[in-house]
């Protein structure tokens, strides 16, 4: 019989992360996601490794 259910993922995200922000910045996040065909987790992460590589590149 066939393996049913989603397939494995490579790094599955197993931590849940709640915060709360001001709502235009999250009016910001919704449009930016929207207008780059993101979810707006991915828009969140894409701006987490942008700001991470800035503050790599400073401490060089």
């Amino acid at each position: 019989m066939a393996k049913m259910g989603r397939p494995k993922v490579a790094s599955p995200r197993k931590v849940s992360a709640g915060f709360r922000m001001k709502e235009e910045d999250y009016e910001k996040l919704k449009r930016f996601a929207s207008e780059h065909n993101l979810t707006q987790t991915e828009a969140i992460e894409k701006g987490l490794d942008l700001l991470y590589q800035q503050y790599q590149k400073a401490e060089l």
